[in-house]
């Protein structure tokens, strides 16, 4: 799930980095009252975090490897009325919120790429390995309703030629009467991407093949994957905070055909503590 870590915003997707970490506020004061949308600025000027996070998932995008991660997370924002700007792991950018019901977010991120030692079995021996890369998103989300507790997103991601464009549709419910950011959360979302996005992680060159003795595998652009994903945030004290999550991915048929995707589906599950400063 490293390109959804963290849709949600709609990005809660893959790397602990990128997802979202719990924030205390009074009631009424954060941005958009959802445990996937991070806003610890207390409502105005500056806000801090630091902390740790754990999780175990897949080694790399249809890998039927498994791995535990130890990383340091950490946010920084700063809030003027309805607009925040925001560091967030592997995102920098500015997100607001519209007229009530809309929230809009824009910014730039860093995707890592494919690499012949994600693999610790070996089964990406001999691939050529793929760059990474900085690429824009855009993303925008509807409320349905003024308390938010049910809202529709999409996000658009691109980047240089040889990374593509990836599109994201997702429809979340939140549970609980909280407006502070904290409770749970659950979405759904499908992914849609460019013959060259899909094929960056999936896709088999000539160069590859002959590298590896995997057969040559292309893909066309389309649909690429369902998943769900859970969140809940929690404050354990004024300045201690927690976060878990766990989420699903299937992907398309045809990406369950290539050589790289050992598996048609991945799972993740992590745990995050910060301290806001």
């Amino acid at each position: 799930m490293n390109h959804l870590c963290k849709f949600i915003g709609i990005a809660l997707s893959g790397c602990f980095a990128s997802a979202p970490m719990p924030a205390l506020a009074q009631e009424g004061t954060v941005l958009v009252p959802l445990p996937s949308v991070m806003d610890f600025s207390g409502g105005q000027g500056f806000g801090a975090a630091l902390g740790v996070g754990f999780e175990y998932e897949s080694a790399y995008d249809g890998a039927d490897e498994r791995e535990l991660e130890i990383e340091p997370a950490g946010a920084v924002h700063y809030r003027r009325g309805a607009h925040l700007f925001f560091w967030e792991g592997m995102e920098l950018g500015w997100r607001g919120r519209l007229a009530d019901h809309w929230l809009l977010q824009a910014g730039v991120r860093n995707e890592g790429g494919l690499e012949p030692d994600d693999s610790s079995e070996g089964n990406l021996d001999g691939i050529v390995p793929r760059d990474s890369h900085v690429v824009g998103f855009l993303e925008v989300r509807r409320g349905l309703g003024v308390d938010w507790r049910n809202w529709v997103a999409a996000r658009l991601m691109g980047g240089p030629s040889d990374f593509g464009t990836l599109g994201v549709v997702a429809f979340g419910h939140r549970f609980g009467n909280q407006s502070d950011g904290t409770g749970t959360e659950i979405y759904g979302f499908s992914t849609f991407g460019s013959s060259r996005f899909i094929d960056k992680d999936f896709g088999v060159t000539a160069a590859d093949a002959r590298g590896s003795g995997m057969p040559e595998f292309g893909l066309n652009g389309g649909y690429r994957s369902t998943g769900v994903q859970l969140v809940h945030r929690r404050n354990l004290s004024d300045k201690l905070h927690a976060i878990a999550q766990a989420g699903f991915e299937r992907y398309s048929g045809d990406i369950a055909d290539s050589p790289i995707a050992r598996n048609d589906s991945e799972f993740e599950v992590s745990l995050a503590l910060v301290w806001r400063f």
